[in-house]
């Protein structure tokens, strides 16, 4: 098992930088400095070592998010801690080849139906995750009683992700701070009672 968290350490950024499609066998070979035979010792194939890339990915960049959200009380303090997390995640992520979960929705959705599945299955834990602290914010009166929760947590997941979308493509954190601060004050002003 050392050895395939070794491989999994070296090639989870180039997964997210070259894509997981894209990522060649000589690309994982030239990172791990190990035979192909030696990663395919370890992993079925290609495909398998993508998904389990894209599971560490996944976990660097937002494990730390679902930690913070846990130990925060109430659902309008979880939301900003979301948004302040989010102010972050261009410094965070971008050595790393940005957001894990934009790269691999976007390169797997034709290519490779199990990474896309978990992309999706993961988008919608986090969308599930957000309705879930909108409609708790709901039932202890911290946000207004006629705020459409899922309506809201699609509205702020998806601001999110474009603003990380452009601040990836643009190399420029400005986007995701603008949206960043319109989702707080949306917050404030739309949902809170």
């Amino acid at each position: 098992m050392e050895t395939a968290d070794f491989i999994l350490k070296k090639v989870a950024p180039v997964f997210n930088k070259k894509g997981y499609i894209g990522t060649s066998l000589t690309d994982i070979t030239k990172a791990t400095q190990l035979t192909k035979g030696a990663v395919y010792c370890n992993f079925a194939n290609k495909e398998e070592l993508a998904i389990e890339a894209f599971e560490l990915n996944l976990k660097i960049a937002i494990g730390p998010l679902f930690e913070l959200v846990a130990n925060t009380a109430g659902s309008l303090n979880k939301l900003r801690a979301i948004i302040n997390y989010q102010r972050t995640y261009f410094e965070r992520l971008g050595d790393r080849g940005g957001c894990p979960l934009i790269r691999a929705g976007i390169d797997a959705k034709f290519n490779s139906p199990k990474l896309f599945n978990r992309a999706q299955a993961f988008s919608l834990r986090i969308l599930n995750g957000m309705t879930r602290i909108i409609t708790e914010g709901i039932a202890a009166g911290e946000i207004k009683k006629s705020t459409d929760a899922a309506k809201q947590a699609k509205l702020i997941l998806s601001m999110i992700e474009g603003s990380n979308f452009m601040s990836f493509t643009h190399n420029d954190n400005s986007y995701i701070i603008t949206a960043m601060d319109f989702i707080e004050t949306y917050i404030i002003d739309v949902m809170k009672k």
